[in-house]
């Protein structure tokens, strides 16, 4: 049997694409890997963490295991592991859906989405990013509060905090695509920390560009190694680049 790899996809990025960051990791391990295109409440690739989306995300082992009936998954061994929005969904489905999972990764993710549209108009298209989240989300953040909260996992972090779920969030302090990372992702360490000071949380913090960790040639390799998907000591399959 093979351990499970749910990875959701960055904003406005196809699930393809989200496969290059992969490319012959799974193999390595091995392990197995769904990267799913996701639906938000009216957007396709603009999820940002829509409950839809994310109970779609949690029902992966079975939709898999139906759409390739051979391959056998290990139910004990589902993670979840993403970047930027896949990052927040990550959370999200430690949030919603704790004992499904054995362990997550959320690298550079938005934590807080009322926090986020505040933050578009510093972005290329920002007006345009927060037309897309008023669509989506139903409203801005003074006339739809609680759906913006309902995507954020900082208003989940005591659901994520009592998870019980190991959690390596990593962010960087050179993001400029979700800005001000320290008030995003450190923010949501620090709470999930002082409501449960036990809590399996790992904090990495580096300055790479946004998601540039979040690929098989740079830090994702060692991410997985930490929830021991696969051995660096290994001989990498045809394909990895050393």
């Amino acid at each position: 049997m093979l351990p499970l790899v749910i990875s959701p996809h960055g904003r406005g990025v196809p699930a393809l694409a989200n496969l290059h960051f992969w490319r012959s990791l799974p193999a390595y391990g091995p392990f197995a890997l769904v990267s799913p295109e996701g639906q938000g409440r009216r957007l396709r690739l603009y999820s940002w963490g829509w409950k839809g989306q994310i109970d779609d995300l949690a029902r992966m082992p079975d939709i898999v295991t139906a759409a390739v009936p051979w391959l056998r998954i290990d139910r004990r061994r589902v993670y979840a592991v993403g970047s930027s929005m896949g990052g927040q969904e990550t959370l999200m489905l430690v949030a919603r859906h704790p004992e499904q999972f054995a362990g997550a990764i959320a690298l550079d993710s938005a934590t807080d989405m009322a926090a986020r549209y505040r933050a578009f108009p510093q972005l290329r298209n920002g007006k345009g990013l927060q037309a897309l989240a008023r669509t989506e989300i139903g409203g801005t953040p003074a006339t739809a509060a609680a759906a913006y909260a309902d995507r954020s996992p900082v208003a989940w972090a005591p659901a994520i905090a009592r998870s019980g779920v190991p959690i390596q969030i990593w962010w960087s302090t050179r993001d400029r695509i979700v800005t001000n990372q320290n008030d995003e992702s450190g923010r949501l360490v620090r709470l999930i920390k002082r409501l449960h000071p036990s809590a399996t949380v790992t904090e990495v913090v580096g300055s790479w560009q946004h998601s540039h960790e979040f690929h098989d040639t740079a830090l994702l390799p060692l991410a997985l190694v930490r929830l021991h998907l696969i051995e660096l000591s290994a001989e990498p399959p045809p394909g990895i680049v050393r």
